[in-house]
């Protein structure tokens, strides 16, 4: 690949990047399931499902923490955005480089956000955050795991849906 054909490349990746972001941010709270102590947001897993396909795995980390900081610092998110957003988007994109291939990746969002996501949430960050009065209660393993993939199998199917619309489009190859 030539200099100019890669700077291309990075330039594309980037801009994506950034919209990807801002779409996770704008339209998270237009679909939210509000338990108390998290809020999951189905729009932040088909974010990372797309991502972790289209741009790989690192990319797909940054956006997650671009949102989640964003979002917290509008106060439509939670600090369960971070664990529950940033293990999705690595999951997506490390199986997509390494062992399918295909777009069928993007329905392993759940793993790293349903099952890691949740106990880092649980039993890190959770009381991490109760404890420096960042949050009010606590939620159990459980709590998280059933509201994180019901969150994320649903974002992960639709991100899934958005790649195969976008590669019909030929939006993005």
């Amino acid at each position: 690949m030539t200099l100019q054909r890669e700077k291309a490349v990075t330039t594309r990746k980037i801009a994506l990047t950034a919209v990807l972001a801002a779409v996770a941010v704008a339209l998270s709270p237009l679909i939210s399931i509000p338990l108390g102590f998290a809020t999951p947001f189905p729009i932040q897993h088909m974010v990372n499902a797309i991502a972790g396909v289209l741009l790989g795995p690192w990319y797909a980390v940054i956006i997650a923490v671009i949102a989640g900081t964003a979002r917290n610092l509008l106060r439509t998110g939670t600090i369960y955005a971070f664990p529950g957003g940033i293990f999705g988007g690595l999951i997506v994109g490390l199986v997509y480089r390494y062992v399918l291939k295909n777009d069928y990746a993007a329905l392993f969002e759940p793993i790293g956000t349903g099952i890691i996501g949740a106990a880092v949430s649980a039993y890190l960050v959770g009381p991490w955050a109760l404890e420096a009065g960042l949050i009010g209660k606590l939620g159990t393993f459980d709590a998280f795991l059933i509201s994180f993939l019901a969150s994320s199998i649903t974002g992960s199917i639709l991100g899934f849906v958005v790649i195969k619309i976008v590669r019909r489009t030929g939006l993005w190859t």
